[in-house]
């Protein structure tokens, strides 16, 4: 009997410790936890500037060009953390690692972008900087058929007469602007268009062009010369008005042939086109109309349309030169701002969890001989829209050394006299430097989890 007792006062003990033993795990855990949310608490995004990492840009840059403020190339987060951005790292990660998506990178301004030559020089770095991630090319639009400047990077070619409408000087009621800002009309009955790389170290292949163009009913055949054995598939969308044309080659140039199906007087409309492959990498679109302002973009309805076909992960607003571009007193603030936070409203209402990156304009002159203080005022409504939207900021205006450091860019050979505009050697610094505070965030990130890392272990 003394045995028994003996017994189930054991059984009781054990009980007993296993319960004790719990509720000091739970406790332990629970302020493991509650250390790790105190960690998390104060490792934050706006904390981390790495102003001496040194990326792409060789050391000598900072000797031959003093002025520039190298040490405030980098993002500049005005919240303690940025879902959006957490997410977009992320996916990189493992983009890189699974090497199992494309993302897509988007940039919208003005005549710094329709030119694309610094952000050209992103798109060839951000193509290069991963092996096996060449990504695709995007959007482009055969500037050059207008009669504009088109970038260097690829050419057009058509022998068909093409009248140009751009979106910062014609605004026809019966034409709608999409995307990129411009269209190209012709009513002849058969249409040959040329497409070809030029003078880019990178050539993203693609198995797909897509053309966007008139919506409703389409009059015409396509064909692609040499190339039409390759088409495997052609699909026409009436209710967003392009064509896909499939094929079972890459290729890395195409020559385009529309034949008029019917006698009607039909407007062939060209808004651009799309060059797509399954490859992985980062696809980076330019939106940009030389003299493009924030009501430019706003004012293109087929903008958020088209947009939701491929929806940004990324996306880079250059806007405020044009904006800027007039005497102090006839700028307003509050109407730059509130025109800049419908047009990211727009990009977010197509994906929430895209990244929003503003950039503040560069330094520049009002009609080439006064200072233009207006810059600084768009400045301090980008920094709060930023807040708002848990964004960065990229302060091109700050790095070049703020107001009037045009001239001093100018002296040195980096800048058109125009002192809006930078030369070809003043682009290459520029988006060296963007690629680099991109470089700069990536690292940061990196930097965050280790240094939550490391403090986690050390509990």
């Amino acid at each position: 009997m003394k045995y028994i007792c003996f017994l189930f006062q054991l059984s009781y003990l054990r009980r007993s410790l296993i319960v004790i033993g719990f509720f000091i795990s739970f406790f332990f855990q629970s302020c493991k936890d509650t250390q790790r949310e105190h960690i998390k608490d104060h490792v934050y995004l706006n904390e981390y500037k790495n102003r001496k990492f040194f990326g792409i840009i060789d050391s000598s840059l900072a000797a031959t060009y003093p002025f520039i403020r190298l040490d405030r190339n980098h993002y500049q987060f005005y919240t303690k953390r940025s879902p959006n951005f957490e997410k977009l790292y992320f996916d990189i990660k493992q983009m890189v690692r699974f090497k199992d998506r494309k993302l897509n990178f988007y940039h919208i301004g003005g005549s710094h972008l329709q030119a694309d030559v610094y952000t050209h020089e992103m798109r060839t770095l951000l193509q290069t900087n991963w092996k096996g991630l060449p990504g695709e090319r995007g959007w482009i639009f055969p500037f050059d058929l207008a009669n504009t400047n088109n970038p260097r990077n690829y050419t057009f070619y058509s022998p068909n007469h093409w009248k140009n409408y751009r979106s910062t000087l014609d605004r026809p009621d019966s034409l709608d602007y999409g995307l990129l800002g411009m269209v190209l009309e012709t009513t002849d009955s058969i249409i040959d268009i040329k497409f070809n790389y030029k003078k880019t170290l990178v050539k993203p292949a693609f198995d797909r062009v897509r053309v966007y163009h008139n919506k409703g009913i389409f009059p015409y055949k396509f064909s692609f010369a040499e190339n039409d054995t390759f088409v495997i598939r052609i699909q026409t969308n009436v209710n967003i008005g392009y064509t896909d044309i499939h094929f079972d080659k890459n290729l890395d140039n195409f020559h385009m042939m529309l034949t008029k199906q019917s006698q009607d007087k039909f407007k062939f409309r060209l808004l651009g086109f799309q060059l797509s492959n399954n490859e992985p990498g980062i696809s980076y679109t330019t939106i940009g109309v030389n003299g493009a302002s924030l009501p430019t973009h706003l004012a293109n309805k087929l903008f958020e349309e088209q947009l939701r076909e491929l929806p940004p992960d990324f996306f880079a607003f250059s806007v405020g030169t044009n904006d800027a571009n007039v005497l102090f007193e006839d700028f307003h603030p509050e109407i730059f701002k509130a025109n800049l936070d419908s047009l990211i409203q727009l990009v977010l209402s197509v994906n929430p969890n895209c990244a929003i990156l503003l950039t503040v304009p560069n330094d520049a002159h009002f009609q080439k001989k006064y200072l233009n203080r207006n810059v600084a005022r768009e400045r301090e409504m980008i920094r709060e829209l930023a807040k708002k939207y848990e964004g960065a900021v990229w302060d091109m205006y700050g790095i070049m050394g703020e107001l009037g450091s045009s001239t001093t860019w100018n002296n040195y050979g980096l800048m058109r006299h125009d002192l809006v505009h930078f030369t070809a050697s003043g682009y290459k610094i520029k988006g060296d430097m963007y690629f680099e505070s991109f470089l700069k965030w990536l690292e940061q990130m990196e930097l965050r989890d280790r240094e939550l890392f490391d403090k986690q272990s050390l509990r």
